[in-house]
C-alpha cells in the first residue's frame, strides 16, 4: 500500500504543471529568482484553477541512502476531473532505469471511483484496495485530504498552519527559471509523520511546480518527480483510464474494502 500510495501520491503533487498552457490571470504577479516566500506561495494559490485533465510524460526518481541505489521509472500519467470534488489518475511506468540499464519493468496505478488498482506485470500480481470511503468526495490536492498534496490552488494562511516553509538558494543543477522553496511538516500533522521535508521548484515564468523532491521520515529515501510533454485539456475519453485485459488465472488478485 505505501508504495502504491507514494507513487501516485508523487505524480499528483505535479499535476498543476499542467495549468501552464491554461490562460490564466496572474493579476500582475511576478516570479523572480528573488521572489519572497509569500510571492511564491500566492502564485501557486493563483494558477490553482482551469484544469480539466491532462496528458504527461512522467519520470519519477528514488536514492536509497542505505543500499546506494540510485534507479528512475518512467511513463505516462493521465488527471481527469470527473464532477465536482472527484477526479480520476492513471499511471504506467513501462520502464525502469538503474544506472545505464534500461529494464522493460511495467507497473501501473489506476485510482477511480475511490478505488486505487496496483498491478505489477512481472510477478504477476493486482492489488485493489477501496481508499476512499464510499460516498465521500476527496480533492486529491487539498491539504489534509489527498495522499500527498502541494499548495497548488491553496490559501497561503492554510499552507503556513501545516508546515515551515523556507527559500532555498538556487543551485547550479535547479530546474532552469525556478524558486526553490521548502516545507517541512509540522509536529503532530498527518504529513510529519511521512515526510521530513517536501522540496518545490516553481517556475518563475509559467508559476508551477516543475520538479518535487521528497525526503522521508527516516531520511534514507529521497524520491524526485518531474513531468514533460504535458498537454492540457485534452479530449481524455474512458479508453484512457482503461486498464489492459489480464489472464486472470494466471495472476494473483487481491481485493480490500475500504478500512478506516
Amino acid at each position: 500500500m505505501n508504495r502504491a500510495m507514494i507513487a501516485l501520491g508523487l505524480v499528483l503533487t505535479l499535476i498543476g504543471c499542467a495549468t501552464a498552457e491554461v490562460a490564466i490571470d496572474m493579476k500582475g504577479t511576478v516570479l523572480t529568482a528573488d521572489s519572497s516566500v509569500e510571492q511564491t506561495l500566492d502564485s501557486l494559490d493563483q494558477v490553482g484553477q482551469g484544469l480539466k485533465d491532462f496528458d504527461a510524460k512522467v519520470s519519477m526518481g528514488q536514492s536509497d541512502d542505505v543500499t546506494g541505489e540510485d534507479s528512475k521509472r518512467t511513463g505516462r500519467v493521465c488527471y481527469q476531473i470527473v464532477a465536482e470534488g472527484s477526479a480520476r489518475v492513471h499511471v504506467v511506468f513501462d520502464k525502469k532505469i538503474i544506472g545505464r540499464k534500461i529494464q522493460e519493468k511495467k507497473i501501473e496505478y489506476l485510482l477511480q471511483d475511490g478505488w486505487l488498482t496496483d498491478r505489477n506485470y512481472d510477478t504477476k500480481q493486482e492489488i485493489r484496495r477501496q481508499v476512499i470511503k464510499p460516498g465521500q468526495k476527496v480533492n486529491l490536492l487539498k491539504l489534509g485530504e489527498g495522499p500527498f498534496p502541494l499548495p497548488i490552488g491553496q490559501k497561503k494562511q492554510d499552507v503556513y498552519s501545516q508546515f515551515d516553509v523556507k527559500k532555498i538558494d538556487a543551485k547550479k543543477d535547479d530546474p532552469a527559471q525556478t524558486v526553490h522553496v521548502q516545507l517541512v511538516p509540522k509536529p503532530d500533522t498527518r504529513l510529519e509523520r511521512r515526510f521530513k521535508s517536501i522540496d518545490v521548484w516553481v517556475g518563475t515564468k509559467d508559476h508551477m511546480p516543475h520538479r518535487i523532491e521528497t525526503l522521508d521520515k527516516n531520511e534514507s529515501t529521497t524520491r524526485t518527480t518531474d513531468l514533460s510533454n504535458v498537454q492540457v485539456n485534452v479530449p481524455l475519453t474512458d479508453a484512457d483510464f482503461k486498464l489492459p485485459e489480464i489472464d486472470k488465472q494466471n495472476w494473483q488478485l487481491h481485493e480490500e474494502a475500504y478500512n478506516d
